[in-house]
């Protein structure tokens, strides 16, 4: 199977996701989009279900990676903490610009990727939590500073300027976290 076409056949489950949201897309709308016949695209994924836990699990990948080369990437633990925080909020940002359907792609309760989504936010909250303690957090544990900082972000994920709100909302909370007592 080539890397490549497999990505492809991602790209047309996103668009018909963007279109259609999961339900009303079919295994033949995905052919379309990608180009290619409904018996190529099996090549690939398995059926309809499977194509959407695979594109959920790239997008919250490649979100966790955007986190991860924040959290170690230079600067203040301000800085770092906030890089990861943004990480997790352009991954709904940049779904929700696309379309309204894409949200059931990060609803934790969703049967087909509420796993996906609760192993993103605790790995994201792990990361917090190893930025918090490596920052030398004495306000409360570094586990409840992450769980704060990722509510916030929840917080913020369905206001129309959650972008703008979200460097002084994390700035406010950071300083009061990292402040020593």
């Amino acid at each position: 199977m080539s890397r490549d076409r497999r990505g492809e056949v991602l790209d047309g489950t996103y668009e018909c996701l963007t279109r259609y949201g999961v339900r009303r897309t079919t295994m033949d709308d995905i052919a379309s989009a990608v180009g290619i016949s409904r018996a190529a695209v099996y090549q690939y994924v398995r059926n309809k279900d499977d194509a959407f836990r695979q594109l959920a699990i790239r997008l919250h990948d490649e979100a966790l990676q955007n986190a991860r080369a924040a959290a170690n990437g230079g600067g203040t633990a301000q800085q770092r903490i906030h890089g990861v925080l943004n990480a997790k909020l352009q991954l709904v940002l940049g779904m929700l610009n696309d379309s309204p359907h894409t949200s059931e792609l990060l609803d934790q309760k969703a049967r087909l990727f509420g796993d996906i989504c609760t192993q993103f936010t605790a790995a994201i909250a792990v990361m917090l939590a190893g930025l918090f303690t490596e920052a030398g957090i004495t306000a409360v544990a570094p586990r409840q500073a992450a769980d704060i900082c990722v509510a916030l972000v929840i917080g913020l994920e369905g206001r129309p300027d959650a972008a703008e709100l979200l460097q002084p909302a994390a700035d406010a909370i950071v300083d009061g976290l990292l402040r020593r007592q």
